[in-house]
């Protein structure tokens, strides 16, 4: 896929952007210069990715995190390594099983890489 819009593609943006500009005045001419839509507020709205959410850490696991660290720090200046607290101790149960792939699958996959190498090498 080309990144590079062709002549086509400009001059119709171009259409669009002064329809666009055309709708926006009237709406103003209509509901008065309140009703002007910024364009950082346009611009905003398109680029969002609609479904995605940003990744948070809970309490529990910034505590273990603040913990480690402050045990690292502690070892590498020679002080004492500090007991975690209660809450930052991980409970047990909670972490989740280490998922192990079985050897069929680890075979199914290196076969695939095998087969696409192979055919790269032969490509060229």
């Amino acid at each position: 896929m080309s990144t590079t819009p062709s002549i086509d593609q400009l001059k119709r943006a171009i259409a669009i952007s002064e329809q666009i500009q055309n709708l926006e005045a009237e709406l103003a001419s209509i509901l008065g210069s309140s009703a002007k839509v910024s364009a950082p507020a346009k611009v905003a709205a398109v680029t969002a990715k609609p479904g995605r959410r940003k990744r948070g850490l809970s309490a529990e696991g910034r505590a273990r995190i603040a913990a480690a660290q402050k045990a690292r720090w502690a070892k590498a200046k020679g002080g004492e390594v500090a007991e975690a607290s209660a809450e930052a101790a991980p409970k047990a149960g909670k972490r989740r099983k280490k998922r192990n792939l079985s050897p069929e699958a680890r075979e199914r996959i290196s076969a695939a890489v095998k087969r696409r190498w192979a055919k790269a090498k032969k490509a060229k």
